[in-house]
């Protein structure tokens, strides 16, 4: 089913003539470096033709015959049509073991190339530069320097006032008929001496040749396969090797490789979260499949609203229609992919409508809401929620797995993972500065709030979206009253280094009943002094009412308790907070 999909969109974006996707044989790949000769081969220069992209330079994209894949210890043993790195053209680093050993591949590729491609100017040029020397020449250049010390450095052929070599009308035409594979071009005279047995398409249906190996995908810098087998493996069966254990011809693994490189080259479909890559896309042209990463992503430095524009068009969708577009057609496609050992791993994979998926985002959305503060982001992408968990709030020491459990949950409309109130927990009570943030406390509610909806009970109240005096969680008082302590001690002591929160919070969550006693008796030194009678007054009738729902101190809060804690800790909070906003409004409308 992905590798269908994967295809459909390859499909899909050749017919679209406003598109850029290489057809069958090709790829858009990016070229440093060219050598331009005269036509009968003499050395005219190395010309740069990177182009700058921010602070960095980029190779020019050019459309060129596809890469073979290349690894391990005998990766100097192939090369690619008429292009390549420094290695195989010049044989250079020369302190490189290697090279010469590339430098060879490449010049018996060149000399086994069949007489359709040597009677080419471009080709004929080529060889000439060789068999003259001009290498030398090439290779005591100035710009070889600057080649030499890019991180990346491939190169091609270009006769002077002409297009590269391997972009030439022959050359498109030679692999448009016979492929861009070159390895059999050594013992063949004619690529088309090689006959392979047609075989039908384990993805299609269609008959063609089977692809032995399949192309690299870039999922990061170490470059893995999607599907791959290796050779002589206990995978084998039937006397069948490599990709013949899953036969897909070689149009099919073209046009799946080249949609999924093509996804993962994007920055409006694919995201990164952790070690997991999630790519989207739509089995037809859709303005979701644009927008789904900005609903995630972090706000843009230059345009922080654009995300919350983005999220409220999702809240909204219900009611104006904003992705019914599809009508129940139009399939939408969510891959999530991570680096393994030897391949690529599967992480998730759903398949629904656009209106499914906007619903089930909007309902993630909904779940986090909570008030805070007016600075505070209005909507979190999934890299803040995570981080915000995690050790030290380092992208790092984000929980393994976890990235692609809650992804999956927010798209299943499933529950949210235990281990993101896990996490959330052990981060507060290891946190002594902030404690519960915002996004500490919207994480919560939400795993709560969800949870409660499929598991249903009576004893239980839904948790608010703000202070809600009348909530009847133990945790959630114990919470408001902590919250609440702490702020008689902050004003009885202002500028005091460090409050009960940083001294007390972890143990008054988890066992109330070996602190609570304690800070209710050190409460009544606190009020003590506080000069402004009516704010004692004010606090005694909060403690009050706040009392009034607790019957003990219980010796032990399960999770889910110790969760309405901190929500009951920060809703208080927040409550002081606007109290505070108004009475100053209030003073500004006196004066």
């Amino acid at each position: 089913m992905i590798l269908q999909a994967l295809v459909e969109y390859y499909e899909r974006m050749k017919s679209n003539p406003d598109k850029e996707i290489a057809p069958f044989g090709f790829e858009i790949k990016p070229l440093q470096f060219l050598i331009v000769i005269d036509e009968e081969g003499h050395f005219i220069n190395i010309e740069d033709v990177r182009e700058k992209a921010g602070t960095k330079l980029i190779g020019k994209k050019l459309l060129l015959p596809r890469a073979k894949k290349r690894s391990g210890s005998k990766s100097f043993a192939s090369t690619f049509l008429l292009w390549d790195h420094i290695g195989y053209l010049l044989g250079l680093p020369v302190d490189d073991e290697k090279s010469a050993k590339q430098h060879q591949t490449w010049l018996t590729m060149l000399e086994a190339l069949p007489e359709e491609l040597k009677q080419d100017q471009g080709v004929a040029a080529i060889l000439k530069f060789y068999k003259n020397g001009e290498d030398k020449k090439a290779m005591d250049a100035p710009a070889i320097e600057e080649c030499l010390k890019s991180v990346q450095c491939n190169m091609a052929f270009r006769i002077a006032k002409d297009i590269p070599v391997p972009c030439r009308e022959a050359i498109r035409k030679f692999v448009n008929k016979n492929g861009p594979d070159v390895d059999n071009l050594q013992n063949h005279n004619n690529i088309t001496d090689v006959v392979q047995p047609v075989r039908p398409c384990l993805v299609t249906g269609e008959n063609g040749v089977i692809a032995r190996t399949h192309g690299n995908t870039s999922i990061n810098k170490d470059t893995k396969s999607l599907v791959s087998f290796q050779k002589n493996s206990g995978y084998d069966s039937y006397g069948k090797e490599q990709g013949y254990n899953a036969p897909i011809i070689e149009q099919t693994e073209f046009a799946y490789v080249t949609a999924l490189n093509t996804l993962l080259k994007t920055t409006s479909q694919r995201m990164n979260i952790s070690d997991i890559v999630t790519i989207f896309w739509s089995s037809a042209e859709s303005a979701f499949e644009k927008d789904i990463v900005a609903l995630f992503k972090e706000p843009e430095q230059d345009d922080p609203h654009a995300k919350s524009e983005k999220v409220k068009a999702v809240l909204q969708s219900v009611n104006n229609g904003t992705y019914r577009e599809d009508e129940g057609d139009t399939q939408f496609y969510i891959l999530g992919l991570s680096p393994n050992a030897a391949r690529i791993s599967v992480r998730f994979w759903h398949v629904g409508t656009i209106s499914l998926f906007a619903s089930r985002i909007r309902q993630h959305f909904e779940d986090f809401m909570i008030t805070k503060p007016s600075q505070e982001q209005e909507y979190y992408s999934l890299w803040r929620i995570l981080v915000n968990i995690a050790s030290q709030d380092k992208s790092e020491n984000i929980p393994p797995n976890l990235a692609g459990e809650f992804m999956r949950a927010i798209l299943e409309g499933s529950l949210y993972p235990a281990t993101l109130l896990q996490a959330a927990l052990r981060r507060i009570r290891s946190d002594t500065q902030y404690r519960v943030k915002p996004v500490r406390a919207a994480l919560i509610k939400a795993y709560l709030n969800r949870y409660y909806k499929f598991y249903p009970n009576q004893d239980v109240k839904e948790v608010g979206f703000e202070l809600d005096l009348n909530q009847p969680s133990i945790g959630y008082q114990l919470g408001r009253l902590f919250a609440t302590l702490e702020k008689i001690q902050e004003e009885a002591n202002p500028g005091l280094n460090a409050t009960i929160r940083e001294r007390y919070y972890g143990a008054a969550c988890a066992m109330p009943v070996t602190v609570f006693p304690i800070l209710t008796r050190l409460k009544n030194h606190h009020l003590a002094k506080i000069e402004n009678k009516g704010r004692v007054i004010n606090f005694e009738r909060l403690l009050g009412e706040i009392m009034s729902h607790l019957s003990d101190f219980p010796t032990h809060l399960d999770l889910h308790e110790q969760g309405r804690f901190a929500i009951g800790y920060y809703h208080q909070r927040q409550d002081f907070y606007k109290k505070k906003e108004k009475s100053e409004n209030v003073c500004e409308q006196v004066v």
